[in-house]
């Protein structure tokens, strides 16, 4: 027989407060169609997006994470010192150590939070809710901080065509803690590594490094360059997300509509019962098809969040979640399907009652 005492945490966990933060500077369509051949009417047909937000250099991804969970920890009427837990999903953090987890904990004031990065792409603010979800019930915390947060601006290649306009930059966070009653459902996630080539970083960094290093003491690169990609003058270009816009389409659609499915099963409602819906906003016409292929009533309000805030990864769904709240359109206590999927490819689907 075991000796291990059984944990003493929550009997269930729910959402408490969300909070946003979108960068100051707002850029239209037609910035970005000064460096690709493209229109605003193209744009806007194929994704939706209207506008995007870009993040000045002192909006880094630790100042717009410290903005938005201000507001979530405000929200949930609770002091940061009670956070146990801080969990940060970004691809978008370029120092490899430590965690910028551990920095944002510490400068929003916890007492000594156990803090950790992921990197689940655009399926990161799912993976962290589950996380936070299991370390509440399990009682390894009292209440848990997960934040999104994204500078695609910094990983977007301007003159590619397929994805110049798509990224913004932007965090949202939420607090999760205890509750009486379930408020977040099961998750549905996985990946399917074998589909990994369909959205990914166009260099890795031990490629891009060593050229950088021999460019900027002034010697020639000796390894084979040929596949690096240049700009105009022969440089080689920052790494940058690339994707094949019609396979990611083609999963987005037809796979993860039948995971969000899933999760509503897992759930025990149908979509009927559903008041939100409110999935990474990847793109206007994947939300639309999704709408669709669930047959979500007429009453169900949807996040399309990315027409003035373009696709954030994994800061999407809790921005997107504050601004429904915000302006109305959904209200606390209504039921909520989240799902986010991107790059991996990984998804995670759930359903949650909102704060």
């Amino acid at each position: 027989m075991s000796k291990i005492k059984p944990s003493k945490g929550a009997p269930y966990a729910r959402i408490l407060g969300v909070g946003g933060y979108r960068p100051t500077r707002i850029v239209p369509n037609e910035v970005i169609l000064e460096t690709i051949d493209s229109s605003d009417e193209w744009i806007r047909s194929r994704s939706g997006i209207e506008t995007r937000h870009w993040a000045s250099p002192e909006e880094t991804v630790a100042a717009m994470s410290i903005e938005a969970s201000g507001k979530a920890i405000a929200d949930a009427g609770i002091d940061a010192a009670q956070i146990g837990a801080v969990v940060v999903s970004t691809v978008s953090h370029f120092s490899q150590t430590p965690a910028i987890a551990t920095e944002i904990a510490d400068r929003l004031g916890t007492d000594k939070a156990a803090a950790f990065d992921i990197s689940a792409g655009c399926a990161g603010f799912g993976y962290g809710l589950t996380l936070a979800k299991g370390m509440i019930v399990e009682g390894s915390a009292p209440y848990v901080l997960v934040i999104g947060v994204e500078r695609l601006s910094d990983l977007t290649d301007l003159e590619d065509r397929a994805t110049a306009f798509l990224f913004g930059d932007g965090a949202g966070a939420v607090v999760v803690g205890p509750s009486q009653e379930p408020a977040i459902g099961p998750t549905v996630w996985g990946s399917e590594g074998d589909k990994s080539e369909t959205i990914k970083q166009t260099v890795p960094w031990d490629r891009f490094l060593p050229d950088l290093r021999l460019r900027a003491g002034g010697g020639t690169p000796t390894g084979d360059v040929s596949e690096l990609p240049l700009d105009s003058e022969g440089n080689v270009k920052f790494p940058a997300i690339t994707q094949e816009g019609q396979a990611v389409f083609r999963w987005a659609v037809f796979e993860m509509a039948k995971v969000a499915q899933q999760a509503l099963d897992a759930a025990g409602i149908s979509p009927d019962d559903l008041d939100v819906f409110i999935p990474h906003q990847a793109n206007v016409r994947i939300i639309d098809s999704m709408v669709k292929t669930l047959k979500l009533p007429e009453h169900v309000t949807v996040a399309r969040d990315i027409r003035t805030t373009g696709n954030t990864s994994a800061a999407s769904i809790p921005l997107a979640m504050e601004r429904l709240l915000a302006t109305g359109e959904a209200k606390s206590g209504d039921t909520a399907l989240v799902i986010g999927f991107g790059a991996g490819l990984v998804y995670a689907a759930t359903v949650v009652t909102l704060p």
